[in-house]
This record gives C-alpha cells, structure tokens and sequence, in this order.
C-alpha cells in the first residue's frame, strides 16, 4: 500500500461507496501480486466491488493496475513485419473460436501473442481444448512465448507468472465468492492480460443468451460497451462484437470433440457453418483494425481464402509443432485424439422442427462427464462430450439423433442421455434463423 491507505481501509472505503483513487488500487493490487493480502481481503473487496459497482475512471485505474502487476511484452525489437492483434471471447458451450481465429489473422500478416484460458462451470476452455494434443505445451515463459510468435505468427498458451499475476489470484477468489458476473472484474481481468500482451488492436467477442456467462441481453451490451471504452482509454484500440450464444456454436461441446471440428474446419470441411461464420467475422474485425484490409467485405474475403487455400492450417500447424505437438496432427488427427469408450446417440421424442436448446444444461452435461471442471484444480477427460448437435431449425422426426454422447463409462452415459434429451426443444412449426452478430460496439457501432 502506499502508506495513507491499508487493504482494510480500501475495502471499507468500497463497502460504503466510494470512488477509489488510481493510488489506492495500485497498491491494493500490488498487495496481490506480492502475496501481502490474504485470500479473505481478496474476497472481501471483489464483494464490495460487485454489490457497490465502479465508475469508468476506477475501471481504467484498476486495469491498468492489474496490467502493471507484472511484466509487459514489447514488440519493437521483433522485427516483426506485421500489426500485432489478438481475440477474446467471454465463452461459451462449442465455442473453439480461437483455433480458428488465431491462424486466420497469422495467415494474413498478422501476429497473434493470445493468452487464453481454462474452461470453468458450464463453459470450455481454450487451452483445455489443446492440451487435448499430445505434447503441447500451454504453460511456456515469456520468451518462449516471443519467439514463437516470432516464428510462425501466433501462440495460444496460458498467462504466465510475469504477465498480470495479479489477475490469476483475484479471478481465483472471485470463483468461489460469487463474484465473476461483476462487469469492472470482468473488464479488468480480461484487458490486464490484453494490455501486458502488448497488442496494437483487439476484437472482442461477448456471448449472450442462454449458455452465456452473462446471459442477460441488457448485461452482455453493457460488458461490451464497457471493455471498448476502457481499452481505449487504457490506449489499446478495440471493437466489440455481442454474439448469439442461444445454441451451442459448434455442433459440438467436449475438449478432443470441438478440436476435432476445429481441425477439420481449417482443413476446409463444411463441418461447422456457424463456428466458420463467427470465426471469420470476428477475424474481419481484426483485419480492419491492423489495416490489413480496407474494409470488412475485404477483410472477410482474406479470411475466408485464408481457410480455403490452407494458408490458416498451415499456421496452426506450425504453432502446434513449435509448441511440442505432433507435426502431423491435421493430416493424421485420429492417430492423436482417442475416442470416448462409450457413445450413443440421443434421439427426438417427437417430430417437429429443432425450435432451440437450454445451451447451459448442455455445457453442464459435458462438465458432469468429466470434460469440465467444477473446481479449479479438478482433473480433465479430454475424450468426453457430446456431438453430431443438430442446429436450430432443422426438420426431425420421431427417433431421429438430436446429438451423439461420448463417455467413458456406461453409468455416465446414462446419465448424460437423461439430461440431454430435455434440453432440446422441438416444436411444430419452424424457428426463424436467429442472427450470429447481435451488435457492434467500435467503430460501426450499435445493433448489427
């Protein structure tokens, strides 16, 4: 602390209201990165914060804290030939955006340092999702980190101690207090990790609906209104895209599964169509942002060719390999993911039209199979999930598969498949197609 304030008196002065100056959370934040406060004060301020709010100076003051709990990267001495961008999504059920996002943007001149994370509750994890390659390597140092961006444009790997230590103490305690919905928390955490990566531009991606994190429609624009303006205000350029996370966004949910799908995306395979149409948009976004198209019809065009010719899976592949995967793993993926040992498939109970899932019940089956986590330190089986999810709007009849379960044993198959089947429903008319993109915030911002 800096000697005219205590964490008692910081949480007491938030308790009851008050605006905390850039001081007062610099130090409390430094109290969390050097180990100074307990767990309790850690909890008790990310109480105070959630029941009292922050007003936007506090939130650009307590990200740049977080931000400067640790080391910042700098990209000046690279030699790097190209903008360096990155993508965050606020997660949600099949969301394996990143894996596809990442390539494309290095595919079209970009570099990508993205620092992700681990899935928790109902929604996955990037890095849960490559760690699911034999070999790869999510834990690395910061140079590491240089270098392989350096290398082959891009690295999805886990924050390290250097980069917004802070940020992995707070979100910890905010877990198990109930407190990961705070919008100042949640803007913090995310652009700390962003800022000390040390990005030209950033897109965002914020779920809404019912498999969201925020699944309030009024919650998720306010999110997404939020980050824009304090990464500006924090001088790091960002857009925002809010995002229909009503439906799982690829027709799979499970570690291996999604990767799978994600693999066979980059190969070209029309395996995935709305996983391919938000990776592309939200890719655009990023092109624009480094100047590396005009326009976002030109920008999607790059992306698209960057999926189409190869070029994204040539970069993945790349990265995998630097990171301590298999050089082989798009052309000989079953060679590297084992299968689940039980599967069966969930079928339709009546005939109708697919009209729309209870999302969240779904990511809650793949964590009760074992391919999520309810604590932080519980183990993953990358094997497990569920796939073949027929999209919103499709035509079924009586017995046919809504889905298949992969388990690995016959008593979590069960249970999957008794929770599985009431959380599609089907009605006797069509749906309209809902819309991918919802809004924009930055640059052409407002209603998509």
């Amino acid at each position: 602390m800096d000697g005219t304030s205590t964490p008692q008196s910081v949480i007491r002065r938030k308790r009851e209201g008050h605006c905390l100056d850039p001081a007062e959370l610099q130090g409390f934040i430094g109290g969390i990165a050097d180990g100074r406060l307990c767990d309790g004060q850690l909890g008790a301020f990310a109480m105070a914060v959630c029941l009292r709010g922050m007003d936007r100076e506090e939130t650009v003051a307590l990200t740049l804290a977080m931000r400067d709990s640790g080391r910042r990267l700098c990209w000046d001495t690279a030699g790097l030939r190209g903008p360096v961008l990155d993508k965050h999504s606020t997660g949600g059920v099949g969301d394996c955006t990143s894996l596809l996002v990442a390539p494309i943007l290095a595919a079209c001149g970009a570099y990508v340092p993205m620092i992700s994370g681990r899935g928790l509750g109902h929604t996955g994890g990037t890095l849960d999702k490559l760690e699911a390659i034999p070999g790869y390597r999510v834990a690395v140092d910061a140079q590491t980190l240089v270098d392989v961006v350096r290398r082959t444009g891009l690295a999805i790997v886990g924050a390290n101690a250097d980069l917004a230590p802070a940020d992995r103490r707070l979100y910890a305690v905010r877990d198990v207090t109930a407190t990961v919905d705070a919008i100042p928390l949640i803007t913090a955490s995310i652009l700390a990790k962003k800022l000390a990566a040390g990005l030209d531009a950033l897109v965002l991606d914020v779920k809404c609906g019912n498999g969201a994190s925020l699944a309030d429609p009024a919650s998720a624009h306010a999110l997404a209104r939020e980050l824009v303006a304090v990464a500006a205000a924090a001088g790091l350029p960002a857009r925002a895209l809010v995002t229909d996370m009503s439906q799982p966004l690829a027709p799979a949910a499970g570690n291996a599964l999604e990767l799978r799908l994600a693999l066979a995306c980059l190969r070209g395979e029309a395996v995935a169509p709305r996983l391919r149409e938000a990776s592309v948009e939200l890719a655009a976004v990023a092109l624009v942002q480094g100047r590396l198209a005009p326009d976002l019809d030109g920008a999607r065009h790059l992306a698209g060719n960057a999926l189409a010719s190869g070029a994204a899976a040539e970069r993945f592949a790349r990265m995998v390999a630097a990171l301590g995967g298999p050089a082989d793993l798009l052309e000989a993926t079953d060679k590297y993911l084992e299968p689940a040992p039980c599967s069966a498939v969930v079928r339709a109970p009546e005939g109708g039209w697919v009209a729309g899932f209870d999302t969240r019940a779904i990511g809650e089956v793949v964590v009760g199979l074992g391919g999520g986590r309810r604590r932080g330190d519980d183990l993953i089986d990358p094997r497990v999930g569920i796939d073949g999810i027929v999209p919103v709007g499709t035509a079924v009849a009586r017995g046919e598969p809504l889905m298949r379960v992969h388990a690995a044993d016959p008593d979590a198959l069960a249970a999957a498949l008794a929770g599985l089947q009431a959380s599609c429903r089907i009605e006797a008319e069509a749906a309209a197609p809902a819309s991918l993109v919802l809004a924009r915030y930055g640059g052409e911002a407002g209603p998509a």
